[in-house]
């Protein structure tokens, strides 16, 4: 299941479109009862485009590199035609008249949209058990969450009913449920894939990012996605990368830093996995270096009240006119978030061209940054507590704890897996470089992944 193989058997005619799709919905019509990870599957609209790729590709016309590929979107980015809901009844019955940048890019590549996958409803929540459309599960353990909010794309790649999924990441939606579903999740630098078309959260914290089985994989639909678009505000305008060009390069020599604030409260098991981590990078020629990040508690803190007053500003008519059709939970956070003063929201703006240039000090000492994921395992689907030692913490807060920063900084953030706990729920590890250094981190991470062997794994469910 690798979107890489894909396309080699369909130039080579041993595949078609057709067959990867219809292969796709058998896959998505037997595992999906178990996820609930769609909330739109576009049967038709794949078959027609399906049987259109097939002709171009007789004729030896690829159009890219995701040429027939099926892939997923999360239903919080418009689609033409495909129901849109953002996992809300509020959007029950939306269909866009124009299809997101990022899903013009993709179909521009040749890609397949296979159908919407679930999301915490307006992306509002980690956990990815409050939508509109039902809960996802984890396709692990169906009692335990996928983590959100790109939950029903974390699903749908990690029970191998598609190779590759959109997913979007304001405080980790990407990379939480990447690590809880056992998948490669990527949050780009902040500008560097559009944003237009995608409903909004948080404004200035707001990335898409792709999510697969293989580090290759993920750089390959990153390389699709990725480029200016004056639509959008908070687009870059920078030279267009290859960003798959240092994967297989020696990384000897390198340096990893471990950062001390990532390594708070954080399971035993993790702790296992990620140590793991460290000790093959060092087999491998990678240095690494313990450091201290000092700024991060400021950080933490400006990230909060930012995603809280945009979200407000987001949900103003929301709340106004729909609040009745709101799942509750997601209600009652965006109350608490209007507490959030002007000042304090203007403080966190002020201050944080400073706290950017804080924290990518780090990478004066190293190339990238070595964390867990998340430092807690998957928790039971409604579970709102955890324990991680002695001390108790939200659920809510545990998995967003070691993602949400780099939201707020906007540095590139790469999930992968890197091992299994003793109940068999996937744990990641994510590494952070410094901004626009994507092909870096996908270079670190292919030799991890190569170290660990994820590349030779199959997964219960792609088997």
């Amino acid at each position: 299941m690798t979107l890489t193989s894909f396309f080699q058997q369909i130039k080579a005619g041993e595949v078609s479109s057709v067959e990867l799709v219809e292969a796709s919905l058998d896959k998505i019509a037997e595992r999906d009862p178990a996820c609930n990870a769609f909330i739109t599957v576009a049967a038709k609209e794949a078959r027609q485009a399906a049987v259109k790729l097939d002709k171009e590709a007789e004729k030896k016309n690829f159009k890219g590199q995701l040429h027939g590929i099926p892939i997923a979107i999360k239903d919080m980015i418009n689609t033409h035609g495909i129901r849109t809901t953002m996992g809300s009844k509020v959007y029950e019955n939306h269909y866009p008249e124009m299809n997101a940048e990022v899903v013009n890019r993709l179909e521009e590549a040749g890609a397949v949209i296979i159908g919407k996958t679930n999301t915490h409803e307006f992306a509002y929540g980690p956990t990815g058990d409050r939508s509109f459309f039902g809960t996802c599960h984890n396709p692990y353990n169906p009692q335990k969450i996928t983590g959100g909010s790109s939950s029903g794309s974390g699903a749908a790649v990690g029970a191998g009913m598609v190779a590759g999924a959109i997913g979007t990441d304001t405080g980790g939606s990407v990379r939480i449920p990447a690590s809880a579903c056992g998948v490669v999740g990527m949050k780009p630098t902040f500008g560097l894939v559009s944003k237009v078309g995608a409903f909004p959260l948080a404004y200035t914290l707001d990335h898409i990012g792709p999510m697969t089985n293989t580090i290759r994989d993920n750089a390959l639909l990153l390389n699709v996605m990725a480029g200016y678009d004056f639509k959008d505000p908070h687009s870059v305008q920078r030279d267009v990368q290859d960003y798959s060009e240092r994967i297989s390069k020696d990384v000897s020599g390198l340096k990893i830093g471990i950062p001390d604030w990532y390594f708070e409260r954080i399971e035993e098991e993790v702790s296992d996995a990620v140590e793991s981590c460290i000790k093959l990078y060092e087999q491998i020629g990678i240095q690494v270096k313990r450091v201290n990040m000092p700024v991060m508690r400021d950080i933490a803190t400006a990230q909060i009240v930012t995603i809280q007053a945009e979200a407000t500003a987001v949900h103003q008519e929301t709340m106004q006119n729909h609040k009745d059709e709101l799942d509750r939970e997601v209600y009652d956070r965006l109350i608490a978030s209007q507490s959030v003063r002007g000042y304090e929201y203007v403080q966190s703006q002020i201050k944080r061209s400073s706290l950017i240039k804080e924290y990518n000090l780090v990478f004066n000492e190293v190339d990238a940054l070595l964390t867990p994921t998340l430092p807690i395992l998957p928790t039971d689907i409604g579970q709102r507590e955890v324990r991680i030692g002695t001390e108790t913490e939200s659920v809510r807060s545990a998995l967003l704890r070691l993602t949400s920063p780099t939201n707020y900084t906007g540095n590139p953030s790469l999930s992968l897996p890197c091992g299994l706990s003793e109940s068999g729920l996937p744990i990641g590890v994510q590494l952070i470089g410094k901004h626009w250094s994507e092909g870096l981190l996908y270079q670190l991470g292919y030799a991890l992944e190569q170290a660990i062997g994820f590349t030779e794994r199959v997964n219960k469910y792609n088997n």
